[in-house]
């Protein structure tokens, strides 16, 4: 069997990714070993009833020895680590959730229901280095990728509402204690005149008793329309990864798509909703559209653009923790016949963030 490491299992994403890959039995077809940074020579996780020593995860001769590496450990991690692998003649795979890599030539950004042709050929040509992708980048194609491989897309608009978890651990748990501080300030006042409660609640959010350290603002009863650093033009780095990895990920990078928007943090936990304008090269019946999205895969749900479907199932609430992704609220709009509208959301850690690093795991093996 082959020798699989796994670096940054105790954080959130590598959480997920050793979650997932117990429940779909992963661990029978390989041979573990788990690293850690800062605590090699302990007893790591119980997997399967055995308990598991962690190893140096800087050792470069311990990662050596191994065939496959899973890095969920971040980019700082990356950066050192990797690029002293590859000059110590490690010609093992590289699967990274970090984003380090991603935009490298030999790199490939893997989201296999979406770009399997791309991986096949990869591997194909002896590429070792598959990276996950952005991860609103990867649940917009679960929903809509049928659409970019029917070639329809001219160009595309995204409008992003992303979770506090886009942020880490300390991000959410930051989003929830704000809310508590506003649920404990506000329940005095709830009997008495709304302008006064609104007031209330406005200079709280401007006082220091709202801790914002992790998201720079408030974040409850709020929202941050700028997510990571400033690139060029004005952009977020988050809003510049919608156009480089997209193409990326389906191959196009000598003929990109246009594709551009405006991402936005608000307070939802763990899943990401996106409103996507979609100018179509051609005009496509609506009923065509909807057939290409519902068969597109077994995660994808469509939902039927009615007020009822739209609450119950096209948000965050429905689809956090599991693999679904949704698509909703697909119609022509005023702009033209050759213009969509269309509403998705899905769970940032699996689709978003673990699941492809598993199933990349699954096709290499």
């Amino acid at each position: 069997m082959k020798k699989v490491g796994i670096v940054g299992w105790r954080g959130m994403v590598g959480s997920v990714l050793l979650d997932r890959m117990v429940s779909e039995n992963d661990f029978d077809k390989i041979e573990p070993k788990f690293f850690s940074t800062s605590q090699a020579g302990q007893v790591g996780p119980k997997i399967g009833g055995v308990d598991y020593v962690l190893e140096d995860a800087n050792s470069i001769e311990k990662l050596s020895e191994l065939d496959i590496i899973i890095s969920c450990q971040g980019g700082d991690y990356t950066k050192s680590v990797h690029p002293k692998l590859r000059s110590a003649n490690w010609t093992g795979y590289w699967i990274d959730a970090a984003s380090a890599l991603r935009m490298n030539e030999e790199s490939v950004i893997i989201l296999d229901p979406v770009n399997r042709n791309v991986i096949d050929q990869a591997i194909t040509e002896g590429r070792k280095d598959f990276i996950g992708g952005n991860c609103t980048v990867s649940l917009m194609l679960m929903g809509i990728g049928a659409l970019f491989k029917e070639d329809l897309v001219e160009w595309m608009t995204s409008m992003t509402y992303q979770a506090a978890s886009g942020g880490g651990a300390r991000h959410m748990k930051e989003l929830l204690t704000q809310m508590d501080v506003i649920g404990q300030k506000s329940k005095e006042l709830m009997d008495g005149d709304i302008l006064d409660l609104d007031a209330a609640m406005s200079e709280l959010l401007s006082s220091k008793e709202i801790n914002s350290e992790c998201f720079g603002a408030p974040l409850a009863l709020n929202v941050i329309p700028w997510i990571d650093s400033e690139v060029e033009a004005g952009q977020t780095r988050e809003e510049w990864k919608a156009y480089s990895e997209t193409n990326k990920i389906l191959g196009r990078e000598n003929n990109p798509i246009p594709i551009d928007g405006t991402c936005v943090r608000v307070g939802a936990l763990r899943s990401h909703s996106q409103a996507l304008t979609i100018k179509l090269k051609k005009n496509v019946d609506i009923k065509e559209i909807e057939s290409l999205l519902k068969n597109s895969s077994e995660w994808v749900e469509f939902v039927p653009n009615t007020p009822e479907a739209t609450r119950e199932k096209l948000c965050p609430r429905y689809v956090s923790g599991t693999l679904k992704t949704v698509v909703g609220r697909v119609r022509k709009m005023n702009l033209g016949d050759d213009y969509l509208n269309i509403f998705t959301a899905g769970d940032q850690l699996l689709w978003g963030a673990a699941e492809p690093l598993r199933r990349m795991l699954n096709i290499l093996l």
